[in-house]
């Protein structure tokens, strides 16, 4: 089992050892976790949780950690993504229905302008030829 730990360069991975409830899981300068039982019951996300530093993440570590999340509950890591996006579509689908809104206000202004302008045009023409 992968598990992360803060370093010098930022968040990095490292093998936990065998132990009560699935593992020794470590954080910070490599202290032992009290939440070993929550961490292994929860999942990825509680770990990943649980142990991000406040420093700078390593990408990599991260990618694989993610990889490996994917591949060991292919609907957990789905249903997160899902309700994490979740916001950002109905914000964008929000967004789109206001420009579109705007999009038919201003071509409807338009055509009132130009409508405008094709009755000024004739009425110019009228008066000159009177």
């Amino acid at each position: 089992m992968v598990v992360f730990q803060a370093g010098s360069r930022g968040l990095s991975a490292v093998k936990g050892r065998e132990g009560v409830g699935g593992g020794t899981y470590r954080y910070g300068a490599g202290h032992a976790c009290p939440l070993q039982s929550l961490i292994s019951h929860c999942g990825p996300a509680v770990r990943l949780i649980h142990t991000f530093p406040s420093r700078m993440i390593d990408v990599r570590a991260w990618a694989e950690y993610v990889v490996e999340w994917a591949a060991k509950d292919p609907y957990g890591f789905l249903t997160t993504v899902i309700l994490a996006l979740t916001p950002l579509f109905i914000a964008s689908a929000l967004l789109s229905w206001k420009l579109a809104k705007m999009i038919e206000v201003r071509d409807r202004d338009q055509k009132k302008k130009q409508k405008r302008q094709e009755n000024i045009a004739k009425a110019t023409k009228r008066t000159k030829k009177d």
